[in-house]
């Protein structure tokens, strides 16, 4: 949809129109009249995992898989949401539907087939995702977002996304929830950020002992309240990468890469404005959100 014409959806008089302007463009696969505002949001992540799905298709093995290693969030999104219902889908039960990965996804059978936590557990533990290290939601949230982060890191060009990221999502944890990483989680971490950093008794320790890759997504955060504008920082970094990487010579899956990283960004921006229509105030949250993520 690109940043202008999400500006545009972001100032609609509301949730109708901002879905009429969704239905008619390249999220109109999956918005309908009469969604919600988190429906609508959800439509347009599946609207991106479609074209990830798509664009796995022609890529060789290798490329498939670093795609499958940066789409782990919608699997981690299923669980999440299995857990927080504590039921598995498909049965009848309220709740959105599980993202269709296809050959995306990580674990087979897919998750939505499982309906306890324990289940959850024994399934990540014998795919890539690893043994979260207890069956409870905090480890198995927290086991995955390392796990991911790890295996992102490994894909050419995204080792400062994957750790950036990482980096924030450990914030988040210790400094704004206030729950410590479980032991798998903090081993899993540790390969990313460095264990002097995740044992940092303090948010300023922990930001001013990370390693270079992860550096950059807290430089000049001086208290934890200030996340969310690193967060939009991350994602404007994203995207000055990725269309580097979409302009990239040779024949190797930068472009690629490069194409899944732009559709996510894009994605995130779309929901933003989504959010920011809903709530019928004009484009004054959404410009500062986009705003915060461009400051030097």
């Amino acid at each position: 949809m690109g940043p202008a014409s999400a500006r545009v959806l972001a100032g609609s008089p509301g949730l109708d129109a901002a879905i009429g302007m969704l239905a008619s463009g390249p999220y109109g696969r999956e918005v309908r009249p009469g969604q919600d505002a988190q429906s609508v949001q959800d439509a347009v992540s599946r609207t991106a995992l479609w074209h990830l799905r798509i664009l796995a298709g022609w890529l060789p093995r290798d490329g498939v898989e670093q795609l499958r290693a940066l789409a782990g969030w919608f699997e981690i999104r299923n669980v999440e949401r299995m857990l927080r219902r504590g039921r598995g889908y498909g049965r009848g039960h309220d709740g959105p539907a599980p993202f269709r990965l296809g050959s995306l996804a990580v674990v087979r059978p897919p998750l939505s087939a499982t309906f306890t936590v324990d289940q959850v557990r024994a399934a990540l533990a014998s795919s890539a995702w690893g043994d979260p290290g207890a069956a409870t939601a905090r480890a198995i949230g927290q086991g995955m977002r390392a796990t991911w982060a790890v295996r992102a890191a490994a894909v050419p060009a995204a080792e400062p996304w994957a750790a950036g990221g990482l980096a924030l999502t450990v914030a988040r944890e210790r400094w704004l929830t206030g729950r410590p990483l479980t032991e798998a989680a903090h081993t899993r971490a540790a390969g990313l950020l460095g264990r002097r950093a995740l044992d940092a008794a303090s948010f300023a320790g922990f930001v001013a002992a990370l390693p270079a890759p992860a550096a950059w997504a807290l430089a000049d955060v001086r208290e934890p309240d200030a996340l969310w504008r690193a967060e939009a920082g991350w994602w404007a970094r994203v995207d000055r990468d990725a269309h580097g990487l979409l302009h990239a010579a040779g024949f190797d899956g930068r472009p690629a890469i490069g194409a899944a990283a732009a559709l996510a960004v894009d994605a995130w921006r779309v929901r933003a404005a989504v959010a920011a229509a809903t709530d019928g105030a004009g484009t004054g949250r959404y410009d500062a959100m986009m705003d915060a993520g461009h400051q030097e």
